[in-house]
């Protein structure tokens, strides 16, 4: 089978095309950037459909990655490259008869400020916070009810591993600085996600999309289904990293009322991400833990890597990282 990866530097679109190869897939992918991956490499902006055509044809899954991600920025740009450009994915992999898209999503569309309790996946709304959930939102609304091809949208929740710059990279850079803070004492319970289950799951999406009929059109979380509170993550991440565990807490109406004012000061940053959003705040004071039943039976996946097991790895990594 080939395929084709966007967003192949992000951390999963680059595990996720190891493992393709893996698992004996030909692989190429579409990115911004240079890339030090052993496959064919398009360079280019999903929002220009002639690049995403080029590096379309002849492929028969297309794994779409890609997106504008982070808590700042203006609304047109997620759009354009979230909405837009995933539009653009679409309709490339129609034109070129491949089999199907598996589009990588967002447990955020789902929920804001109402916490989750061991739901499938529940269907994606309008009521979101940031830019990012809410155009994720939209495109992943407009790829399921695609008619023309097969398509799924996977939801990697709270996604981890060893150089992850985003959860782990910035609860270890706070940890170092003093600067640590739970909301209600991190006692809410979620999920996460380590980066390999992530990539097997994608890898099992591509290679069902299109052949295995109630999988189209299906939005499916993948998480380690281990869910436990935000402290003891929290505490895991700061002692595999070997960094001071010493958090301050802060209650949810707090945080929130907070978040909402540096979202406002920050708007004449655009480019500097805010110490604490509203979307933060509720990622980190609310419930949000999802039963990955039916995803284990339609993509024949289980997570094969343990939350322990990942601590452990990361650990490795911080003692020699490579």
């Amino acid at each position: 089978m080939k395929v084709l990866v966007t967003g192949a530097s992000s951390m999963i679109g680059r595990i996720t095309v190891h493992e393709l190869q893996r698992c004996g897939h030909e692989v190429q992918v579409l990115q911004r950037g240079d890339s030090d991956l052993n496959v064919t490499v398009f360079r280019g902006d999903i929002r220009d459909i002639a690049v995403v055509s080029e590096a379309v044809a002849g492929c028969d899954v297309v794994i779409h990655a890609a997106a504008k991600v982070g808590l700042v920025g203006k609304y047109k740009e997620f759009y354009d490259i979230n909405v837009l450009g995933t539009k653009n994915v679409v309709d490339a992999a129609i034109n070129a008869g491949c089999r199907g898209v598996v589009y990588v999503s967002s447990p955020s569309v789902s929920y804001s400020r109402i916490p989750v309790n061991g739901e499938a996946a529940p269907p994606a709304i309008d009521d979101v916070l940031g830019h990012y959930s809410k155009t994720k939102s939209i495109a992943e609304r407009a790829v399921t009810a695609e008619t023309r091809l097969a398509t799924v949208a996977i939801r990697p929740h709270l996604v981890w591993g060893p150089g992850d710059t985003q959860l782990v990279g910035r609860i270890v850079e706070r940890a170092q600085q003093g600067r640590l803070t739970l909301v209600n004492r991190g006692e809410a319970i979620v999920d996460t996600t380590y980066i390999d289950n992530v990539a097997d799951a994608l890898v099992a999406a591509a290679e069902r999309v299109g052949v295995q009929e109630n999988l189209n059109g299906k939005a499916l979380v993948v998480s380690n289904g281990e869910p436990r509170t935000v402290a003891s993550l929290v505490e895991s991440i700061c002692t595999a990293a070997g960094v001071p565990y010493a958090p301050r807490s802060i209650s949810l109406g707090a945080a929130t009322r907070l978040g909402t004012v540096i979202e406002m000061l920050f708007k004449l940053k655009p480019f500097v991400e805010p110490p604490l959003t509203k979307f933060t705040a509720y990622q980190l004071g609310i419930s949000h833990w999802f039963d990955i039943s039916e995803t284990e039976e339609l993509l024949q996946w289980s997570p094969r890597v343990s939350l322990d097991e990942g601590f452990e790895r990361l650990a490795a990594f911080y003692v020699s990282p490579a």
